[in-house]
This record gives C-alpha cells, sequence and structure tokens, in this order.
C-alpha cells in the first residue's frame, strides 16, 4: 500500500517484441491501432473478440494475426509474452489482468492505469529514432500535444542522422578503443547536423564526419547523400 504522498513511478523500457506472442482482446478502432503498431514491431498476434473492424477482418484474412472469434475468457493468455485489453467493459479487464498478474504477463488495459502493469506512451518515431513521452496516465491529452509538437519539431531528417551515426560509430569501434571511441562519438553527436541534412548541405556534413572519423567517414555520407 501506497503511504500518503508516496507516487508511483514508471520506468521507460523499451521492449523487442519481434517474434514474442502478443494477445489483444477487443476488435474495435483502438484494437486496430494497437495491433499495427505490434505488427510494426514483428510481434506475432492472437485477437479475441466475438467482432471486428473491417480493416482487422482483412488481417485475418491476409494471415497476419490470428483471431479468436469469441469473448474473452480464462486460459485465453497461455503462452503469452504481453497482453492488451482495448475494451471498456470493466468485468473483461479486471478478468484480464488478474490473470496476467497471476502468470507474470505484461498488460496494458487502453486507457485504464488502474489495471494496468505497463502503460504505453505517445510515440515519435523517425526510423531508429524513437521518444517516448509519459505523463504517467496523469494527462494523456497533454502527452499527445507533446507528442504533435516533437513531430513538427524533428523531421525525417533525424531519421538519417540517427542512421548515419550508426555508420560512423562502426567505424570508429574499427579503427579505435576505449576512450577515443567514446570522446568521438560525444562529438558526432552533433544536433547542428539534421539540419544540415535537410538542407542538402552535404559536402559540410562530409567534412563534420571526416574531422571525427577520417576520410572513410566521407564514402558513408557520400551513400547517404545518394540516397537521400
Amino acid at each position: 500500500m501506497k503511504n500518503k504522498g508516496e507516487k508511483f513511478a514508471y520506468i521507460p523500457i523499451f521492449c523487442n517484441l519481434n517474434g514474442k506472442s502478443v494477445v489483444v482482446i477487443g476488435g474495435g478502432n483502438v484494437a486496430e491501432r494497437k495491433i499495427r503498431g505490434l505488427l510494426k514491431a514483428g510481434a506475432q498476434v492472437t485477437l479475441i473478440s466475438p467482432e471486428t473492424t473491417d480493416s482487422l477482418g482483412k488481417m485475418v484474412q491476409e494471415g497476419l494475426i490470428r483471431h479468436i472469434s469469441r469473448a474473452f475468457r480464462p486460459g485465453d493468455l497461455d503462452g503469452a509474452w504481453l497482453v492488451i485489453a482495448a475494451t471498456s467493459d470493466r468485468s473483461v479487464q479486471d478478468a484480464v489482468f488478474q490473470e496476467a498478474q497471476a502468470r507474470r504477463i505484461f498488460c496494458n488495459v487502453v486507457d485504464e492505469p488502474r489495471v494496468c502493469s505497463f502503460i504505453v506512451p505517445s510515440m515519435v518515431r523517425r526510423d531508429e529514432l524513437c521518444l517516448a513521452i509519459s505523463t504517467g496516465g496523469l494527462s494523456p491529452a497533454l502527452a499527445k500535444a507533446l507528442r504533435k509538437e516533437f513531430e513538427k519539431r524533428l523531421g525525417p531528417e533525424w531519421g538519417t542522422f540517427v542512421s548515419l551515426l550508426g555508420k560512423l560509430r562502426n567505424l570508429l569501434l574499427q579503427n579505435h578503443q576505449g576512450k577515443a571511441v567514446t570522446d568521438r562519438c560525444s562529438r558526432l553527436a552533433d544536433l547542428d547536423v539534421p539540419e544540415w541534412i535537410k538542407q542538402n548541405q552535404w559536402s559540410r556534413v562530409e567534412k563534420w564526419a571526416s574531422d571525427i572519423c577520417g576520410e572513410q567517414a566521407k564514402t558513408i555520407v557520400q551513400e547517404f547523400a545518394r540516397d537521400g
């Protein structure tokens, strides 16, 4: 039991769901949105719901998800790594959460923190760059507003920047060791570079990269410039 004034704090964790079994309860628009994100993450999704949206029905027909066409029953979480309940029925919410707790399965009931072992943050994704925004369930509206603000500020050039940093870091690891790698990686984290990428100032990017990583970095930047 919490003491007076004590608050629970959430720890943000990025989960690798590739190949993991995820059960989704509910077949409406919210479930559809959650399932699209799960499929992008490579999850193996089982949907449990008497009815589905047309889009979810199409996913079932295409073999993208497995569908059990009925209401939730005890035992439906067998083998699940994670469960999401997207239903407004409180009795179902409670039943899903209780079974998940008993089986030590992470559970999220959409918009119901009282029956969640984790909450899903608002996210801004630019390829491998992902920003997670949470208010601890206190104000989803604020989290959404902040997400929209960051989406405006962080264009696709940030995804390119992160991919480029990955290539340059690998180059540094090949040619340097220890503190030399750490110091040079710190110099690579230059927040001015995405704007150069956005403006197609690739010669400037090339000089920045080669100054830090050596002449081989020019070839890497040139490949990005051609693809961009």
